[in-house]
């Protein structure tokens, strides 16, 4: 079954651990947003960024806004491979 996209500026309708896509830059593979914020863009360009839910997670007692996402290095995208792999 295919998930539903978002995409950079939507709000965020459930929080939890969203997939990134984006061709441009190497963003970090996923990352962890919070239901009532905009998903957020890209540091490097102004493309937007597709978000797909991965899990859904409860609602933290504290909040910490994401609003760009940051490129990552080749040496960070190689230790994040191994981390995944």
């Amino acid at each position: 079954m295919k998930h539903k996209s978002y995409r950079t500026g939507q709000l965020i309708p459930v929080s939890g651990i969203y997939r990134l896509q984006h061709g441009r830059h190497k963003l970090p593979p996923e990352v962890t947003l919070l239901k009532g914020q905009e998903f957020p863009r890209c540091s490097k360009c102004q493309n937007p960024v597709v978000f797909e839910l991965v899990r859904a997670a409860p609602e933290p007692e504290f909040r910490v806004a994401l609003y760009e996402l940051p490129e990552l290095s080749a040496e960070e995208e190689e230790q994040d491979g191994k981390k995944l792999g």
